[in-house]
């Protein structure tokens, strides 16, 4: 009898081997933030209404239909006075930006988030064992990422990724990048550097979808280190929970409507196309229906599923249903919304397509208003206002969104592992009190409001 039982117990401890090998393998494939730094450009980099004015007076390209399209456009933004440019609109160079100045904008970013961060953290420029760093719109020999290597001295077998040309959404496309990596690397320490450069795509010409993106991006940028330490997980801020990643870049009309291109009088800059909105729905359509399953609760899964079939039948059997097309309630799978700040119009239409309150769209709003379009690191600053204002407490549920050029929308999910909040060197601290102000109204439509009575013949200049 015994012999036959031993026979049976070793493919059994075999399998428990087996599944226990996997269970802990899975443990340590997890990706985890430790801690992360939003950059905070100093007070003479502010893009205020007096300055916004001598810039549009430097450009000869400018009629007065221009600058009334420009002035609706600043209003409607939803971005303030507190904004950060880079250095060359200040000394007058924006139309003639060298090589040293597009690399001098993006290294003063590096140096202090990256410095930041390590004496945060405590974690040491040798300890990483994963560097990504993405900035769409410049692309340096030695590599943006190879320049941060050499500044930290950091080790010759790091693994380095050096993204560009991705977009808005390129940060979490460098965090699935890291996720990704975690699986083969245990122990190990990763940082996602997510910023972009302003500095020679700063457009000087007239077409009026190009103009609009110096309405909206600023300078900004952030630095996140992530981790899968076992050890580390009860230390950490946030764990990923899902992410999932959406392009639509073999459909022509997607494809095009975000463009870096010169203009017919040879100006770079970035064109924003007509057809945007409708990419940007279609991709964050197909985006939610790949997540949605992943994120919400069984019982609103099921809810949906009830609610989907009672409607199609209504609508089969009846030229005017008597149930309304269901829609998913996403607060259920989340409690905060982390959305990428590309304009006041991106926020509503999010918020109205997921059903969202003005308490859930407030830290986009706000990240707007303070810091403007800051590309792919606009949601740390968003993260950093949920943050300062000690909302994000442990177990929630953050959902970022973001949406970029190619045509991309890439969400994730986290969840909160320790209370956060009060946190020293968060970008939010010297202002936080003072958000959301009783309004958002910028001073641009009362300090020029009267260029939209003018009249070409007699107009000439501000």
């Amino acid at each position: 009898m015994e012999p036959l039982v031993l026979l049976y117990a070793i493919p059994l401890l075999f399998l428990a081997l087996k599944l226990w090998n996997h269970f802990d393998a899975k443990r340590d494939q997890q990706c985890y933030i430790l801690d992360y730094q939003c950059f905070k450009p100093t007070d003479d980099r502010m893009l205020g209404t007096e300055l916004c004015r001598d810039l549009m007076r430097r450009s000869k390209n400018l009629g007065l239909e221009e600058l009334k399209f420009l002035l609706k456009a600043v209003v409607n933004s939803g971005i303030g006075e507190q904004t950060y440019g880079p250095r060359v609109i200040f000394s007058g160079k924006e139309q003639r930006p060298s090589l040293l100045d597009s690399i001098s904008e993006v290294e003063e970013f590096f140096h202090d988030s990256l410095l930041k961060l390590f004496q945060k953290s405590g974690v040491s420029p040798s300890q990483i064992d994963l560097l990504v760093v993405n900035v769409s719109m410049l692309s340096t020999s030695p590599s943006l990422a190879s320049r941060i290597v050499n500044r930290y001295k950091m080790r010759e077998d790091i693994k380095v990724f050096n993204l560009s040309g991705m977009g808005c959404s390129a940060s979490l496309i460098s965090v699935d990048v890291v996720r990704r990596m975690f699986k083969s690397y245990k122990n190990s320490y990763a940082i996602v550097v997510t910023s972009e450069s302003l500095t020679p795509n700063w457009y000087s010409g007239n077409d009026r979808s190009m103009i609009l993106s110096n309405c909206l991006f600023r300078s900004g940028g952030a630095a996140i280190l992530l981790t899968n330490k076992r050890d580390l997980r009860h230390k950490s801020m946030f764990k990923l929970k899902c992410l999932v990643r959406t392009h639509h870049g073999a459909l022509d009309e997607s494809y095009d409507c975000c463009y870096q291109k010169e203009d017919d009088q040879g100006n770079l800059g970035f064109h924003l196309g007509k057809s945007l909105p409708r990419a940007a729905t279609r991709a964050f359509t197909d985006n939610l229906r790949e997540i949605s399953p992943k994120i919400l609760p069984i019982t609103e899964i099921f809810r949906l599923t009830i609610l989907t079939i009672i409607h199609k039948l209504s609508s089969a059997s009846s030229s005017k249903p008597r149930w309304a097309k269901p829609t998913a309630n996403f607060r259920s799978g989340a409690e905060h919304f982390c959305l990428h700040t590309g304009g006041k119009a991106v926020i509503d239409g999010v918020g109205k397509s997921l059903s969202l309150t003005e308490q859930d769209l407030e830290p986009a709003r706000m990240t707007l208003h303070r810091f403007g379009n800051t590309s792919a690191s606009s949601l740390w600053y968003v993260l950093g206002y949920m943050e300062a204002k000690k909302r994000l407490k442990k177990g929630d549920r953050v959902l970022m969104i973001s949406f970029g050029a190619g045509f991309k929308c890439n969400s994730c999910l986290w969840e909160v592992v320790t209370e956060l909040g009060g946190r020293k060197g968060n970008v939010w601290e010297d202002c936080i009190n003072a958000y959301p102000p009783l309004t958002l109204a910028n001073p641009f439509m009362e300090r020029f409001g009267w260029i939209q009575k003018e009249d070409a013949a007699s107009f000439k200049s501000l």
